[in-house]
């Protein structure tokens, strides 16, 4: 049963424990978007993919405002950059909160809060989960998929694929500053083809990768 919450930010009321952070950042860059959302788009930490001022997921840095952008022209993103209002769409990272000069969690800083992130997602309960980006991809594929082991974790192959998920479709995004010559129309069309399908019946279906 999916859920019937209206709010658009943090919408289940998440409380990470929050790490210090830089002046003018907001500690934590939570869940943005429509809560009963059948697609999730899912990136690695604040100072990859933005938001530490904005408090909005893919804002402000050039990975996430790319990925933002081709949200946008496949329909689900309308409004400003910094304020966008999304559509059948919710946007959240593994590691929310902000750490000091924007950097990369640790490994062991992920694991603390994946638990947090793992909560949201099945609360949302999406059809198709996008993540975005090596770190974001790898836990997506060995928490919701049986698929890990047997794939490299290799972007450039991954990237716009379909692969079974335990109730789940999941599409990984090569981060857009990493994109080569025809990805972004790849993963495009992708997302246009699912959107024409009757992807609501893809949950724990087979689907293909490459």
């Amino acid at each position: 049963m999916k859920n019937v919450t209206d709010r658009t930010s943090n919408p289940f009321g998440m409380r990470p424990p929050f790490e210090r952070q830089d002046a003018g950042k907001r500690p934590a860059v939570f869940g943005y978007g429509d809560a009963n959302a059948d697609f999730q788009v899912i990136g690695g930490y604040p100072g990859l993919h933005g938001g530490e001022t904005t408090g909005v997921p893919f804002t402000e840095t050039d990975a996430g405002v790319g990925v933002q952008e081709l949200f946008r022209d496949a329909g689900f993103v309308a409004g400003p950059t910094s304020d966008p209002r999304l559509e059948n769409l919710f946007a959240d990272y593994i590691h929310m909160c902000s750490l000091p000069d924007g950097r990369e969690p640790t490994p062991e800083e992920y694991a603390e809060l994946e638990r947090y992130f793992d909560a949201e997602l099945r609360a949302i309960n999406a059809h198709i989960l996008l993540p975005v980006g090596e770190r974001a991809t790898d836990h997506v594929l060995g928490e919701y998929t049986t698929q890990r082991g047997k794939l490299d974790l290799e972007m450039e192959n991954l990237h716009a694929s379909e692969i079974r998920g335990r109730g789940f479709m999941v599409v990984p995004i090569r981060n857009p500053t990493e994109w080569t010559d025809g990805d972004r129309e790849t993963i495009l069309e992708t997302l246009e083809s699912i959107l024409a399908s009757d992807y609501r019946q893809t949950k724990g279906v087979a689907t293909t990768v490459g």
